[in-house]
């Protein structure tokens, strides 16, 4: 008798093995129509997957997180048999998921047009239609070699030949397509309602620049319509909000070519910069950080050492002087090492904690460089934290709160916890790996705060909790983090003196807030549509005239407001005051103090903000008391 049990906690017997899709429809009729894939002992497996044994079984519906997965598998497999059909030609390679979506790359000697898009896009929604059954098939190694050969398929059959001997292989029909794929799929293309095809690039085989370059067709799918609709219309209005439109339109910043991934900061965009700098230096200080510098150029042998040439070796710059090399650091942690060592540290000096905001340089591929977003040239929040092992708990609370708090300042209220665990490419023992997510995993618990787990994401020296920005449109940034290492300090000699006079190695603790600067002004810019909180604004008021009669009024207020802390300008050109309005709101200045002459002889101003609203003719003290009131309020909506 087949025990299955439900999430439920209830359980079915069965008296001999059946598929996933048997055993929704054993639950309800409207169960196995809805069923997309299933879940047996936690595996996601396809509605045809034969239980054969005591299990655990879940349905995957629409309503399940992981159905937007299998819904974007299955869909790039419709996007390759729509493209087989229309050009048979084209070869076809790899159809990954990816964030919010999928692509799929072709071998086509002409190449794709925005046209052909189209043309696909409507043959997928006609092969949806016709409701396609989705089967599954193992075959032999030599076999699925031979077929894909056989088709013309030679990218396929490069990839076969490269993976494991003892790998099972499968492969998926619909219709007269097939395609070698792990899975899962849904059960039928009919279950498939809600894509579209975005965009056509360029990609090289395998990532490598030596090979052919292959034709990518980017697209997303969902679950439905609605879902599909809401999508499209967030990433049109995340087009509105790119940071890098603003930052031209506000005069923050530029790059050009002879500085590739590096940031040229214009007054307007470095205010803002400094803003976030005497924040969180602040904040810092209240949570008992020392403030260090550390060398941006080290001998390539410390980077040795600590593990970071031979995990990271290729994202970095070196450079020989003096018949030696050296490496710009990537990161500071190695450099806050050094610090530590210097003296004798005692167990009652524990914690220590050393925080720095680092120039750092990483080798970014060009294609990969995106705005603020992506650069070469970064400035990193960067901290780290010595401890003992009963310290990590208490250091871990304490860093999650004073993250929260400063998130909450700069407006972002959710926040998505992730715990990312041991890479394939890594150093230190399991032993220690498996201590190390047990403490960071514990320290989340015992706070009380929910979180998911990144299996294989964690850094090449420990794992981390990744903190995740959900932005105003709904889009997640992950910003933060908090990584624990055992490694590092012992590679690189660190210890303390313990209680019992021995020499033992601290805990060491990698945190930071904003991650680099650049990149959390570039989310900020687009969460606030270039409309920062007034504490953030370049120029929190501009006194405009209506005519030259004001001009020393205006100067005068403007002076005052700036004595007073306030970023303030006067605008005294002899032009229209709509047109003055209009150009700085436009500049997204928070405060626009119109000063005419009635304003003039009553020392008051005509108070206007930049989302139109008229607050009406104050005072001058009641105008800054006003400012003031925003800017300590910084970007809490609470």
């Amino acid at each position: 008798m087949l025990v299955v049990t439900l999430p439920d906690g209830s359980e079915k017997q069965f008296p001999k093995a059946l598929t996933v899709a048997e055993i929704a429809a054993s639950i309800g009729a409207g169960l196995a129509k809805a069923a997309l894939a299933g879940r047996v002992n936690g595996k996601l497996v396809d509605t045809s997957y034969l239980v054969e044994d005591n299990a655990a079984v879940s349905i995957v519906t629409d309503k399940d997180s992981a159905a937007l997965e299998v819904i974007r598998h299955s869909t790039a497999h419709l996007l390759a048999q729509a493209v087989k059909i229309l050009f048979p030609d084209a070869q076809v390679t790899i159809g990954p998921v990816i964030e919010n979506g999928f692509y799929y790359d072709f071998a086509y000697e002409r190449g794709f047009t925005p046209e052909d898009l189209v043309r696909i896009e409507e043959k997928m929604y006609e092969l949806a239609k016709e409701d396609f059954k989705v089967t599954r098939t193992v075959i032999l190694r030599a076999e699925a070699i031979a077929f894909f050969r056989k088709l013309g398929e030679k990218y396929k059959a490069e990839i076969i030949e490269g993976l494991p001997v003892d790998e099972t292989l499968t492969l998926y029909q619909q219709g007269d397509f097939i395609d070698l794929c792990r899975g899962p799929h849904v059960p039928s293309t009919g279950k498939l309602t809600a894509f579209k095809l975005t965009k056509l690039a360029g990609a090289y085989w395998r990532g490598d620049s030596n090979n052919e370059m292959l034709q990518r067709i980017y697209g997303t799918a969902w679950t439905d319509k609605k879902s599909l609709e809401q999508y499209l219309k967030n990433v049109e209005e995340a087009e509105k909000r790119d940071h890098r439109k603003i930052g031209k339109n506000l005069d923050l910043f530029h790059f050009q070519e002879e500085a590739p991934g590096m940031v040229f900061w214009h007054g307007n965009g470095w205010v803002i910069y400094q803003q976030m700098k005497q924040y969180i230096s602040q904040k810092l200080i209240e949570h008992n950080y020392e403030e260090i510098v550390t060398p941006q150029v080290v001998d390539l042998e410390l980077w040795k050492k600590s593990g970071h040439w031979d995990m990271f070796g290729e994202e970095m710059f070196s450079m020989d002087v003096d018949d030696k090399k050296y490496a710009l650091k990537p990161m500071s942690c190695p450099c806050h090492v050094q610090v530590f060592k210097q003296g004798l540290r005692s167990y009652r000096d524990l914690p220590v904690r050393f925080a720095e905001f680092g120039c750092c340089h990483r080798n970014e591929l060009s294609g990969a460089m995106h705005g603020l977003m992506r650069v070469r040239q970064l400035v990193q929040d960067d901290g780290h934290i010595f401890c003992i092992e009963d310290q990590i708990q208490k250091e871990g609370f304490n860093f999650i709160q004073l993250l929260l708090e400063v998130y909450r300042d700069f407006g972002f209220n959710e926040i998505v916890l992730k715990l990312a665990t041991r890479p394939t490419k890594r150093i230190g023992t399991d032993e220690l790996w498996d201590h190390a997510e047990h403490a960071l995993a514990e320290s989340l618990r015992q706070a009380g705060l929910q979180f998911e787990i990144k299996a294989g994401e964690g850094a090449f020296y420990g794992p981390k909790i990744e903190f995740h920005l959900k932005d105003c449109i709904g889009r997640m940034w992950q910003c933060g983090t908090l990584q624990l290492d055992y490694s590092m300090p012992q590679r690189l000699e660190a210890y303390y003196i313990a209680e019992d006079s021995s020499k033992k190695t601290p805990v060491m603790l990698h945190r930071a807030i904003f991650g680099s600067f650049e990149r959390f002004i570039g989310i900020l810019l687009e969460h606030y549509a270039g409309k920062l909180p007034v504490w953030l604004a370049p120029v929190q008021a501009i006194l405009l005239t209506i005519t030259d009669r004001q001009d020393d009024y205006a100067k005068e207020i403007a002076s005052f407001l700036k004595k007073q802390g306030i970023r303030a300008k006067s605008d005294l050109r002899n032009e229209k005051i709509g047109y003055k309005i209009r150009e700085h709101t436009l500049a997204c200045v928070p405060y626009l103090l119109v000063v005419g002459d009635r304003e003039a002889e009553t020392r008051t101003v005509s108070v206007r903000t930049q989302q139109g609203a008229d607050l009406g003719i104050v005072s001058i003290e009641e105008c800054l008391a006003l400012i003031n009131k925003a800017i300590a309020k910084r970007g809490r909506v609470d």
